[in-house]
């Protein structure tokens, strides 16, 4: 085979292979994030209806501010099966294709650098030690003075970007900025 497909298989595969720790790595990243989302109920319901969410979510309550309407939900995020497989599975894979094109261009080593293979379990164990965290959950519920009937409480949330999308999605909440589009149609 020609030196220069060669080596440009090998920097591609190199480069592929280095997105590949990016990836795996990313998957243990934070991603805490703050939204204002609407509610349709009074401040009251709306903390009694998110206090029942999150403990039905295996959160508990680490603190309250009754005079400031916060509370502070802690809990342990489990790691996903499925996601510590599917990154042991693309770590696979990626190691064997750099170890054929590694193979190709040291053919005494193949045995060896087909062993590599057997280190890919590590990217499942590193997302399932680095997944399984506490998580704090920080909700401040305030009434709304609005001309508006349908809106009643606003409720700022800091939590993971998927722990917001699944109350959004549960409780029926509405980001702020969907609520000032809603009201003027």
């Amino acid at each position: 085979m020609d030196i220069s497909v060669l080596s440009s298989t090998f920097l591609l595969t190199l480069l592929l292979s280095i997105g590949l720790l990016f990836f795996i790595r990313a998957s243990v990243k934070d991603r805490t994030q703050m939204m204002k989302l609407v509610s349709t109920q009074s401040e009251e319901l709306t903390l009694e209806q998110l206090q029942q969410y999150f403990a039905g979510r295996a959160y508990q309550v680490a603190s309250i501010n009754e005079a400031r309407n916060q509370v502070t939900f802690e809990g342990i995020v489990r790691p996903s099966l499925f996601l510590a497989f599917f990154l042991t599975l693309l770590a696979a894979i990626g190691v064997l294709c750099l170890a054929l094109v590694l193979s190709i261009l040291l053919p005494q080593l193949t045995w060896a650098l087909m062993g590599m293979v057997l280190f890919a379990p590590a990217a499942g164990a590193f997302y399932w030690r680095g997944a399984r965290r506490p998580e704090k959950v920080f909700l401040k519920v305030d009434a709304l003075e609005s001309s508006s009937e349908s809106v009643r409480s606003i409720v700022t949330v800091m939590a993971h970007r998927d722990e917001i999308k699944e109350l959004q999605r549960s409780l029926a909440l509405v980001p702020t900025e969907q609520a000032i589009n809603l009201k003027m149609l």
